[in-house]
């Protein structure tokens, strides 16, 4: 059983929604540590529908589909945090949520095996040509044919992007007797004999098969395009289970179609269906040695169970101590726990003065500090007091009355 902390709220009027078939370790996790008001449901909720069934909730859990906009971040006056149980947070405007105090959360980690796994998988299916032969057998044609088929074995791959999943393709890869250079904006150490590349262009001369890890940035906009593709080598391949805009699907396209690229495997593009079942369209639809995936990279069970641990119990030690680790729209703040005070958690505008101001309150006021911890972000600042708990009235009015406070609450 969880270890529970007492809190000034009780927890069976906390609500926590979530949406999108969220994997049931979530709910379990809120359940044990005492929270009985979740709801589960299984689609994403939009406009109306979601200011109707989500404004009341206190933690929303969601993945990538739903959308928490400004209008809604704004209607949700109870909104505590919100868990993006996936790797990104871009369907959060994330401006709103730090300017009304809601923490966010995500699981950048917790897929990562997954996606290296089916990184590996595309590997072999494009060197082997599998997914046309497959397509051909299913059509009643039998393509019995090693012509342009390869083994893994000696091969170069080149990984763009030698973060957490990057390097776990880089193990696995060499695991399958690869050869494998990276390159990344930042300097990293190579794992096993994996060596760094000086340039994406020595990369790209070098790779017969280039992996895609790399964040959805200005920079990252269509990397692969004519250019990138140009500069691979004649027959190598691209893998992308990234972002949607990375490559330039039009560029790609007239590449392979050429002949210069010899096949790709994408699980990610620009625009994708918002319900499973929908109509998909893209520009490299029906060529050949080309793999496409619904965006499935971490979409297994294993990944979707600790996605739902990870994320929760995130949520639930912000909830429960005021502990930040992960936020993505307010502070860090990594926090013991103080058993005999009030804890009171202060989010603000970060300008000049502002702690004064909070101490000058609780000086005027004869309040006995135990502990602060501060920490700020671009505009926002993440203050929390330990205090005494002979804390006098009217403490908390004072407070809140602040001219640049966003959000305070009394957790113990």
């Amino acid at each position: 059983m969880p270890r529970q902390v007492t809190t000034s709220y009780p927890r069976d009027k906390v609500r926590i929604l979530l949406l999108e078939g969220i994997h049931g370790s979530a709910a379990a996790l809120f359940r044990a540590h005492g929270y009985t008001g979740v709801e589960t449901i299984r689609k994403s909720l939009t406009g109306d529908e979601l200011l109707r069934k989500a404004s009341g909730a206190h933690l929303i859990g969601i993945r990538s589909r739903t959308r928490l906009t400004t209008g809604y971040l704004e209607a949700s006056q109870k909104l505590i945090a919100a868990g993006c149980f996936c790797i990104g947070t871009n369907q959060v405007d994330m401006k709103a949520a730090s300017g009304r105090g809601v923490a966010v959360f995500n699981a950048p980690y917790s897929n990562t095996r997954s996606v290296a796994e089916l990184v590996i998988a595309h590997c072999i299916y494009l060197l082997r040509r599998t997914f046309e032969k497959s397509v051909a057998a299913r059509d009643g044609r039998w393509l019995k044919d090693s012509a342009g088929c390869h083994e893994v074995r000696g091969k170069v791959l080149g990984i763009v992007g030698y973060g957490h999943i990057g390097s776990q393709v880089s193990i696995l890869a060499e695991s399958m007797g690869m050869r494998v250079i990276y390159h990344d904006v930042i300097p990293r150490l190579p794992l096993g004999n994996a060596t760094a590349a000086r340039t994406v262009d020595e990369l790209c001369r070098k790779s017969d098969l280039v992996t895609l890890h790399v964040p959805a940035t200005r920079t990252t906009k269509n990397m692969v395009n004519a250019k990138f593709l140009a500069r691979m080598k004649k027959g190598s391949s691209v893998i992308n289970l990234s972002r949607g805009d990375v490559v330039d699907l039009e560029a790609l396209r007239r590449s392979v179609e050429k002949g210069h690229t010899g096949g790709a495997a994408l699980d990610v593009f620009p625009e994708e269906p918002a319900v499973t079942g929908d109509a998909f369209s893209t520009p490299v639809h029906g060529l050949p040695n080309v793999i496409l995936t619904p965006h499935i990279g971490g979409s297994t069970m294993e990944a979707q169970r600790q996605i739902g641990i990870d994320v929760a119990t995130q949520m639930v030690s912000y909830l429960e101590t005021g502990d930040s680790t992960g936020a993505r729209s307010i502070p860090e703040l990594s926090l013991p726990v103080q058993r005999h005070a009030h804890r009171l958690l202060h989010i603000h505008r970060n300008v000049p003065g502002v702690l004064g101001d909070i101490n000058g309150v609780l000086s005027r006021m004869k309040v006995n500090i135990l502990g602060q911890y501060l920490k700020t972000r671009d505009e926002i600042g993440y203050v929390v007091f330990d205090i005494d708990r002979k804390s006098p009235p009217g403490l908390m009015d004072k407070l809140k009355k602040l001219k640049h406070t966003i959000r305070l609450r009394n957790l113990y």
